[in-house]
């Protein structure tokens, strides 16, 4: 069993994908960082959704890198980085499920499970042909952030 952590932090200054239906999609960069600050009720500082609209349910969004890695294998698909699903904090070792409609903490800051990050056709174009249903129900987690703080690469806790 892996331990508790937090493998990738990602933001993207823009939406590629999301407003952009029936339009190509944009080449916002997705930005890797080490540290991330989070703002309650807000998002993510530097992120597409940082302000987006008040009591917005998915200020910040979790993805599980064993998913991943069985996204890869299912697919065959080994050259695209977890920054393709678009997600924020990519954790290990965590069920992340058993975070929705919970309030729950990482790092010292407080979040609110609002649900699955369901995935949308995008994906098959942003993974590889059969990401969107090879995601489905297991598409990650959206949360509301509930107090400030700094979330880091490293143990959840």
């Amino acid at each position: 069993m892996r331990t508790a952590q937090i493998v990738h932090l990602y933001i993207s200054p823009a939406h590629n994908y999301f407003g952009h239906h029936g339009q190509p999609p944009g080449d916002a960069p997705i930005v890797e960082l080490t540290e991330v600050e989070c703002v309650a009720g807000r998002g993510i500082r530097g992120d597409r959704f940082f302000d987006y609209k008040e009591n917005y349910k998915g200020q910040v969004t979790f993805f599980a890198q064993e998913v991943y890695e069985a996204i890869c294998v299912e697919l065959d698909i080994h050259d695209k980085a977890p920054m393709a699903f678009r997600r924020n904090v990519i954790t290990s070792g965590v069920d992340l499920a058993g975070w929705y409609d919970v309030e729950f903490e990482v790092q010292g800051v407080r979040f609110r499970g609002r649900g699955e990050c369901k995935p949308c056709y995008w994906m098959d174009q942003a993974f590889g042909p059969g990401a969107e249903e090879a995601l489905q129900g297991r598409g990650g987690l959206r949360a509301e952030i509930l107090t400030d703080g700094v979330l880091r690469t490293g143990p959840l806790s």
